[in-house]
């Protein structure tokens, strides 16, 4: 249904005022259809339901493997920019806050009520307009519930996110990292 759908990366001059939209009228459309989709068809499912989820996303353009797991009261702004491969997981309560691309590779657990946020705004420039960076979360990462992930964050592959955290920097593979700004706690040997 809406698999042509692309939502691009904003760029500062995108929004004229800070109380513009930065989206088109069409892409506002499909959000407010997809705002009603998701509460309406999937949100009140069963967790076993996952496969008539993964449908719904990939009718609205989602890349999401048939094997990945999104618990039915994860939220998911532009499903059309979210990729999950094979055994990764959205979990409870989770928000995918993506106006750029967000990418759950391979085994990625993503816990309950992480927030993962590709927009921010640029308070250096008047009107402090929108700006967008995706997040990829690299293979067998878990991220511990309530965490919050800034945009244009890359986790490495068998990365461990401590409860709570907040990951402002990129890390990379094998490596245990917690707090507020998220650091390095030690690595971890596999």
């Amino acid at each position: 249904m809406f698999d042509q759908i692309t939502s691009r990366p904003l760029m500062n001059s995108a929004q004229i005022s800070r109380s513009s939209s930065p989206w088109t009228i069409s892409c506002r459309f499909q959000l407010f259809i997809w705002s009603l989709v998701w509460p309406l068809l999937c949100r009140w499912t069963p967790k076993h339901f996952n496969f008539f989820r993964i449908c719904i996303l990939r009718s609205f353009g989602a890349h999401v493997s048939f094997s990945a797991f999104v618990h039915q009261r994860a939220r998911i702004m532009h499903p059309w920019n979210l990729t999950m491969e094979a055994g990764s997981c959205l979990g409870d309560g989770a928000i995918a806050y993506n106006m750029a691309p967000i990418l759950l590779r391979q085994g990625a657990t993503v816990s309950q009520e992480v927030y993962l946020c590709t927009g921010s705004h640029d308070f250096l420039l008047p009107g402090w307009p929108l700006v967008t960076a995706s997040i990829t979360i690299g293979r067998d990462v878990f991220i511990g519930a309530r965490s919050f992930v800034l945009p244009g964050v890359t986790i490495g592959d068998s990365v461990l996110v401590g409860a709570c955290s907040v990951v402002t920097r990129s890390f990379t593979a094998s490596q245990v990292i917690a707090g507020n700004p998220a650091r390095h706690i030690r690595a971890l040997h596999t």
